[in-house]
C-alpha cells in the first residue's frame, strides 16, 4: 500500500532489521505481475513476518496483498518507498516453499502470482482464527504392507515413502480395488515418519471415503479434510489445522491441492482424468501439475492412481519419469467382472436387434441373472433427466428453442411424470414447437436420460426395487440385496460385496462428443462402473451397449487401460496434440486476437494454427450478461511447439498479455496453457 501522506512520513520510523517488505499485490493487471516493496514501520515490524496478509496503498487504493519476505535494502529509491499500512492478521498462510510453489505454478501458466496464492489461501474467518490452538497430533503407527505386496512395485513403493525416499509411480489399482484403504496405507506411512502426506480426489463421495478410511487407519486427530462445499468456517478451521501442523495427513478435492502439508512425504491424486481435477479459474491449473511440481520442489513421492490411466499418466510411464504399480495378467483375470460388448459377431448370430437395441437381449440376461442371485445391477447412463435432448422426428433436426436458440428437453415433475418440452439454457417451454427446416411439429428423443430409463426398467423387471443416483440426488452407497441402480458417470454408489451386474448404456453417446478425450473419457467412466462388480468367478458380468470394434471397447473388455493409454498418447504424437507438445489456446476478439499475435515473439519451432470461429463460452441463463463474449464473434488461436520449448512459448505469451496490459487495452483475450481439449 502505497504509504501515508509523505507530509506525515516523520511520525513513523521503519523497522530496525530488514526494513523492506516484498508484497505481492491484489492486482489484475498483467503488466504488474511482481512483487512491491514497501518500508516496514517499527510498530509493525513483530506481526510483518514472511507469509501473513497485509493492507498496502497502491495507485491511491487501498489493496489485499501477501508479504513474501522480509530484505535489508531495496532497488527502488528511498524516497519513493511507501509504508506498508497494515498486517491484516500476524497468522502466516504460506511458508518459503509455498510461495516457490505457486511462483513456479503461476509461470507455467502464465498467470499472476497472487492468483495461485488466492487458490492456495481459503479466505479468511476471523473468529476461528481466535480460536485456542490445539496441540499435534502423535504419529501413527506404520501401517501393514501386504495389499501392496500384491502389486509388482507397490511393496517397494509403499517401503520408500516409509523410508522417507522420493519415488514417483503410476498406480492401475485392480478391479475390486479398495482403493482408499490403499491411499490411507500410503499416508499412514509418510505419517509414521513425522511428515506430512496429501490426497486430493476428483469430488465429494470420494473425499467421504478416503477421509473415513484415513481417519479409521490413524485416528481423526491426525486427518483434515479440505473441500469448497466445507462452507468458511468449517474450511479454514481444518486449513489453519494443516497450517500449523495439527494435522499431518490431507485428504481433498482440488482445492486442497495447495494446502499448507508441512514436510509432505506423499502427494497423490486419485482418478487423474476427471475434469474436476482442473480449476475453473485463472490460470487454469491442473491438480496433476500442482502436485508433479510440488513433490519435485518438496522432494516428496508422488503418486497418481486410477482404475484407468490417462494419457499424462501414460507419458509419465513410458518416459521413464515414473514407475508403473500395475496388477499382472493372472490377478486381472481373478478380480475382473466378466465383460461382454453388445453386438459382437456371437450375440448377432443369437439377437440380430442387439446392434440396434438400447438394451439387447444380452444386457436383460445379466440383470435377471444377477436379480435372481439376490444381487444389485448398475446401469450406467450418459444423461440425468428425462429426456435430454430432442429432435424433429420428420428430418432429425436438433429442435431449438425460439427465443435463445438452446436445445429443447423433455424434463420430468418431482412425481417423475413428462412435462412438456422446455429449453435447457433460458427455460422458457415450448409447446408449440415446430421445426425451422422442414415446418414439423413432431419431436423424437435423441437421447434417453437416467429417470426415462429408470421408468423403462421398472416395466421391464416388475416388483424389482429400482434407485436413481445423479444430478442433485447422489447416492453414497445402497444396500446388498436384488435392485436396479441407476445413475449417470460418476454417482455410481458403492454396495457391500459389489454390484452382481453393470449395464452401461449408450455408449455412442460418450464416444461420439466431439472432444479430444471422447474415448478416454468413455473408457474412465465405463472402468469405473465396471470396477465395482463382482469377480467373474462370483457371476460378476458387464455389459457395455457399444461398438466392439472400437479400441475403448475392447480395452474393457481386455480390461488393459494402459494398453489404451498407449495407442492415445501414440495418436496424440503423431498429431502433435498434448501432452506430447506445449500448446497454448487463445481466445479473443478477432482485432485482439490479430494485436495479440502481432506482439507475440514466439520461438522458432512455434506453429500458429487458426484463427478460427468459436462459440460463446457456456449458455446464457435468464438475465445473464455477456461477459467476455459480449460484443460480436470470438476466435481462438493455437500455439504449439515442442515440449523443450514450452517455457519459452508460455514466456512469450505472458510477455505479450502485459504489453497489452500496459498499453490499457480493454477486449480480453483468454491465456489457457495446455488446455485439456484445444478443440
Amino acid at each position: 500500500m502505497a504509504g501515508r501522506d509523505p507530509g506525515r512520513r516523520g511520525e513513523r520510523r521503519p523497522a530496525e532489521r530488514l526494513p523492506i517488505a516484498r508484497v505481492c499485490v491484489d492486482l489484475s493487471n498483467p503488466h504488474l505481475n511482481h512483487a512491491f516493496d514497501y518500508l516496514v514501520p517499527a510498530d509493525l515490524d513483530e506481526d510483518a513476518a514472511p507469509g501473513v496478509r497485509v493492507r498496502v496503498r497502491f495507485a491511491g487504493q487501498h489493496l489485499d496483498g501477501f508479504l513474501l519476505e522480509r530484505v535489508e535494502r531495496s532497488e527502488v529509491p528511498p524516497a519513493r518507498l511507501v509504508w506498508l499500512e497494515r498486517v491484516v492478521s500476524p497468522e502466516p498462510v504460506f511458508d518459503r516453499e509455498m510461495a516457490e510453489l505457486t511462483r513456479t505454478l503461476a509461470d507455467r501458466y502464465a498467470g499472476s502470482h497472487y492468483d495461485l496464492l488466492r487458490l492456495a489461501v481459503p479466505p479468511r474467518h476471523a473468529r476461528v482464527e481466535r480460536e485456542p490452538v490445539g496441540e499435534p497430533a502423535p504419529d501413527p503407527a506404520p501401517p501393514p504392507g501386504e495389499a501392496w505386496d500384491r502389486y509388482p512395485l507397490g511393496g517397494a513403493f509403499l517401503e520408500a515413502v516409509r523410508g522417507g525416499r522420493p519415488a514417483r509411480a503410476v498406480w492401475q489399482a485392480m478391479p475390486g480395488e479398495d482403493w482408499p484403504a490403499r491411499l490411507a496405507e500410503l499416508a499412514a506411512a509418510a505419517a509414521s515418519t513425522g511428515r506430512g502426506a496429501l490426497l486430493v480426489v476428483p469430488d465429494y463421495r470420494d473425499l467421504r471415503r478416503v477421509g473415513q478410511a484415513c481417519a479409521s487407519l490413524m485416528g481423526p486427530d491426525v486427518v483434515a479434510t479440505l473441500s469448497a462445499d466445507l462452507g468458511p468456517a468449517k474450511r479454514y478451521r481444518q486449513w489453519l489445522r494443516v497450517s500449523r501442523g495439527q494435522a499431518r495427513v490431507v485428504v481433498g478435492t482440488r482445492a486442497a491441492a495447495l494446502a499448507p502439508v508441512r514436510d509432505p512425504g506423499l502427494v497423490a491424486i486419485w482418478d487423474d482424468g476427471d475434469e474436476e481435477h482442473a480449476f475453473p479459474r485463472v490460470p487454469y491449473p491442473h491438480v496433476r501439475e500442482i502436485l508433479t511440481t510440488r513433490a519435485r520442489v518438496a522432494g516428496s513421492s508422488l503418486l497418481v492412481g486410477a482404475f484407468t490411466r490417462s494419457v499424462e499418466a501414460q507419458l509419465f510411464v513410458e518416459s521413464g519419469w515414473a514407475r508403473e504399480i500395475a496388477p499382472t495378467r493372472e490377478q486381472v483375470r481373478v478380480a475382473a467382472p466378466r465383460v461382454d460388448a453388445a453386438g459382437d459377431e456371437t450375440q448377432l448370430a443369437r439377437d440380430p436387434a442387439a446392434r440396434s437395441a438400447r438394451l439387447p437381449g444380452i444386457a436383460f440376461e445379466a440383470a435377471r441373472a444377477a436379480l435372481s442371485s439376490g444381487a444389485p445391477v448398475l446401469v450406467q447412463v450418459p444423461r440425468r433427466g428425462y429426456v435430454p435432448a430432442l429432435a424433429c422426428a420428420s428430418c432429425r433436426a436438433p429442435a431449438r428453442c425460439r427465443r435463445c436458440a438452446g436445445p429443447l428437453a423433455l424434463p420430468a415433475g418431482d412425481d417423475g411424470t413428462p412435462l412438456p418440452p422446455a429449453c435447457r439454457w433460458c427455460g422458457s417451454p415450448e409447446a408449440g414447437f415446430r421445426c425451422v427446416q422442414c415446418g414439423s411439429r413432431r419431436l423424437r428423443a435423441t437421447v434417453v436420460g437416467a429417470r426415462r430409463t429408470a421408468e423403462e426398467l421398472g416395466r421391464a423387471f416388475p416388483g424389482a426395487v429400482v434407485r436413481t443416483s445423479g444430478g442433485e440426488e447422489v447416492l453414497h452407497d445402497v444396500p446388498a440385496g436384488p435392485a436396479l441402480v441407476v445413475c449417470t458417470p460418476g454417482a455410481e454408489p458403492v454396495v457391500p460385496g459389489g454390484y452382481g451386474a453393470a449395464l452401461l448404456l449408450d455408449g455412442w453417446a460418450l464416444l461420439g462428443r466431439p472432444n479430444l478425450r471422447a474415448a478416454e473419457e468413455a473408457l474412465r467412466r465405463w472402468f469405473t462402473a465396471a470396477a465395482l462388480v463382482r469377480p467373474a468367478g462370483e457371476g460378476g458380468r458387464v455389459v457395455v451397449v457399444a461398438d466392439p470394434g472400437l479400441s475403448p471397447v475392447r480395452a474393457l473388455v481386455r480390461w488393459a487401460p494402459a494398453w489404451h493409454a498407449s495407442r492415445e498418447l501414440a495418436e496424440r504424437r503423431e498429431l502433435g496434440f498434448p501432452p506430447t507438445v506445449r500448446m497454448c489456446a487463445l481466445d479473443g476478439g478477432p482485432a485482439a486476437l490479430a494485436e495479440m499475435l502481432d506482439t507475440l515473439t514466439l520461438p522458432p519451432t512455434a506453429e500458429v494454427l487458426g484463427p478460427v470461429p468459436v462459440e460463446p463460452r457456456g449458455a446464457p441463463g435468464p438475465g445473464a450478461g455477456g461477459g467476455d463474449d459480449a460484443g460480436g464473434p470470438r476466435e481462438r488461436v493455437l500455439l504449439r511447439v515442442p515440449v523443450e520449448h514450452g517455457r519459452e512459448l508460455v514466456a512469450a505469451v505472458a510477455a505479450a498479455t502485459a504489453v497489452r496490459s500496459a498499453r490499457k487495452d480493454t477486449e480480453v483475450v483468454r491465456v489457457r496453457v495446455d488446455p485439456p481439449d484445444p478443440l
